[in-house]
């Protein structure tokens, strides 16, 4: 797959004339483009040269990105801000001649007093003025009617071209009528005039384009914001020598230092030294977090006290920051599904509206009003008309949507994903990892009278000691916690039946599950309260010492603190929530208890869990929430695949989003952004459709009986304003601040 920068494009007309012309090249399987960041990802066999010439062909050009840009001012403000500012003074000179003084009554110089036809040269020069400096819309849009592929430009510059033509017209007609002393004519040609309206047309559609400008850029702050994190330098250690070089320079295997306050240049691990580091830029999470030798540290991240060395162990594309503006860029240049009603009206939007225009002036004419009534009418139509606002309604929701959620953690890896969680109904949670924390730890000690809670954890410590079982180590990290040191032991051996046994000094103490240890010793009241702590879905754990209890310890994988508000969260939003888990039915049951989990599906292996997710498929769009890797065939069965990271698991190819904190509360704020941006694109939509649809009629003069008509000056105020609108709509997806209300 490969991303090309396009220049020349004005609407959705030209993206999908684009995209047609490159999608019929062999080769090629699939082509999106995009308007709003000007670019276009082409997957197939077929070579740059091919696609290059089929976008040169449809009247546009193409460069693969990294290329240097071609000419031209799509989305930069500065050649649209001069361009304003050079017509506004002349509009504003142009419009004193023609409304100022004829409406009004401004003073002219003297020598203009009666000289109509003087005026109207002026007229004509200002507007003539005023098009030349705005050559890029008649270029643009003439170049797309030679192409058979006419465009927004292609409206305007019919709408400008006409009024300017039909008022020299006028004018020459003035000429005659004054040689022959027909001061009435010539008085009556002065308000047939339109020069004004050629000159405001283009003014105002500038205006328009640099709202629009401005409020793009805004659209991909998050992204800009996100490619200004990394430094530009790193500090390396080369021949004994600390020396600094550019980051994108540094090697996998180059030992780096980072002093307190400097951001990270590339993903590495900590060689020497210990610090906190803010990883806010990656997760989102503003508490920072400790660090010490082995730990992985990430680009854009903040050494925040102490100075560390570093081995370098992805560097360039291959960084965590990197994916990550690869994935919100990936997603912003795709098209959501939604976006195809837009498209294929915007295919046959500006030809539609040229075919509208022709008939409105033919049906005035026909109606018996004179032609210069007509031409108003139908440059009306030209200049309302705005293909743009289709265009632009779904990808700026997109691409401020991949933005916000990657400044809050959550990575949706395209568009499609984007949309398609904001229709989940049932959310299937994997237990371990995702539930829970997935570090099973130690929960309860319940001695017997024989020995005290220190006495047992000694025991229970020097048997562990010598295990490499999951359930050892949450026992020898307790220890670790209550700073108990655990005794040499000698004859450890791993007996059948989940029990170990070891001797220290004459004792032989044993440890393991209750049908283990009630074989060789009375349990009584031990028994009881294991089975009490079964049925809460932890595991316990009988030591004894010469046949005689000595007391349990209870382990579980304890729930993430987040869980049970997360759960009621996508409850409150009319989401299903289901546990699949390979855990037996007990712990399971206990879990969902604790966490208002009503539906289980237990003792499920993962090669089974895909199976499951199909099937819930078929009733309810699905989302599997599991931690990426196990749950690899599950995530990719259901309709959307979520995967719970660490910051560094960005790259899990079976998850459709990515929640970079780990916190299972950003599953429903995921499902809540997802259905803001759905209820923006459909506003934006709403509004770009019945803009014109409303638009149209109006400046055709349908409602001119009810004494309403529309001036083509403030047709193309309209429609200058439709894309900002639409722009400026999308914009309040920046007020999302994590929550899962929708």
């Amino acid at each position: 797959m490969e991303q090309y920068s396009v220049k020349g494009m004005s609407c959705a007309a030209c993206s999908a004339r684009v995209e047609k012309a490159v999608s019929a090249v062999e080769g090629v399987s699939s082509c999106t483009v995009s308007l709003l960041t000007n670019s276009m990802t082409v997957d197939g066999t077929a070579t740059p040269e091919s696609i290059v010439a089929a976008v040169k062909k449809a009247g546009y050009k193409a460069k693969l990105k990294g290329g240097k840009a071609e000419g031209g001012d799509d989305g930069n403000e500065n050649p649209i801000k001069a361009r304003l500012i050079s017509s506004v003074i002349l509009l504003v000179i142009l419009m004193y001649f023609s409304m100022g003084h004829m409406m009004w009554g401004f003073p002219l110089p003297k020598w203009f007093d009666g000289n109509h036809v003087a005026m109207g040269l002026v007229q004509l020069l200002l507007s003539g003025m005023i098009m030349v400096i705005n050559q890029k819309f008649f270029v643009s849009g003439f170049k797309g009617l030679i192409h058979r592929a006419p465009n927004m430009d292609t409206l305007v510059a019919l709408g400008s071209a006409a009024s300017f033509i039909w008022s020299v017209f006028v004018l020459f007609l003035m000429t005659k009528a004054q040689a022959v002393g027909n001061n009435a004519d010539v008085m009556r040609y002065m308000d047939e005039f339109y020069f004004e309206s050629a000159g405001m047309i283009l003014t105002l559609i500038t205006l328009g384009k640099l709202l629009e400008a401005h409020s793009k850029g805004k659209t991909t702050d998050a992204l800009k914001a996100l490619m200004k994190l990394a430094p530009d330098t790193a500090s390396v250690i080369r021949d004994g020598n600390e020396v600094k070089i550019p980051a994108k320079e540094v090697k996998v295997g180059d030992i780096f230092v980072v002093r307190p306050g400097e951001s990270i240049p590339v993903d590495g691990e900590i060689t020497d030294g210990a610090t906190a580091v803010n990883e806010a830029a990656l997760t989102g999470e503003s508490i920072p977090v400790d660090k010490e030798p082995g730990d992985e540290v990430s680009a854009a991240t903040i050494n925040q006290s102490g100075f560390v060395k570093c081995r370098a162990v992805r560097v360039g594309e291959d960084t965590v920051l990197a994916k990550i503006i690869k994935t919100v860029s990936d997603a912003a240049a795709e098209k959501a599904p939604i976006a195809k009603i837009a498209d294929k009206v915007s295919g046959i939007f500006v030809p539609a509206v040229i075919t509208i225009a022709v008939l409105t002036i033919a049906v005035w004419l026909l109606l018996g009003r004179n032609f210069g009534y007509a031409l108003a009418r139908g440059i009306s139509v030209l200049v309302i008309s705005c293909p743009c606002a289709l265009g632009l309604a779904t990808p700026v929701a997109i691409m401020l949507g991949s933005g916000v959620g990657a400044r809050h953690g959550i990575l949706f890896k395209t568009a499609v994903s984007l949309e398609q969680t904001g229709r989940v109904k049932t959310v299937i949670l994997d237990k371990t990892g995702t539930i829970t924390s997935g570090n099973p730890s130690v929960t309860d000690i319940f001695p017997t009278g024989r020995v005290s809670a220190a006495e047992l954890m000694t025991f229970a410590a020097s048997l562990e000691s010598k295990s490499e079982h999951p359930l050892a180590k949450a026992i020898m990290k307790k220890a670790d916690e209550l700073e108990i040191r655990p005794i040499e032991v000698t004859d450890f051996e791993t007996l059948p039946g989940n029990g170990l046994a070891a001797k220290t000094g004459e004792s032989r103490i044993l440890g393991g599950s209750v049908s283990f240890i009630e074989k060789s010793a009375d349990l009584g009241e031990i028994k009881e309260k294991a089975s009490e702590l079964s049925d809460d879905g932890k595991t316990p754990i009988v030591f004894a010492e010469n046949g005689k209890p000595l007391g349990l310890i209870a382990v579980a994988d304890t729930i993430k603190p987040e869980a049970p508000e997360a759960i009621k969260r996508l409850k409150d939003m009319g989401i299903s929530v289901v546990m699949l888990t390979g855990d037996n039915e007990k712990t399971a049951n206990a879990i969902a208890r604790r966490t208002g989990i009503e539906k289980v599906i237990a003792g499920v292996l993962p090669s089974g869990k895909e199976a499951v997710v199909r099937e819930l498929s078929k009733s309810s769009k699905t989302a599997m929430v599991g931690d990426g890797i196990n749950d690899a065939p599950a995530l990719t069965a259901a309709d959307t695949g979520i995967a719970i990271g660490n910051g560094t698991d960005v790259a899990i190819d079976a998850a459709d989003v990515v929640i970079m904190k780990s916190r299972l509360t950003d599953v429903p704020a995921a499902i809540s952004l997802s259905r803001k941006v759905l209820r923006n694109i459909y506003e934006n939509l709403f509004w770009a459709f019945i803009y014109n649809v409303i638009g149209i009629p109006l400046a055709a003069g349908c409602f001119v009986k009810l004494g309403i008509t529309l001036n083509p000056m403030f047709g193309a105020a309209a429609m200058s304003l439709s894309s900002f609108c639409v722009v400026s709509n999308a914009l309040r997806l920046n007020l999302f601040k994590g929550d899962a209300k929708i």
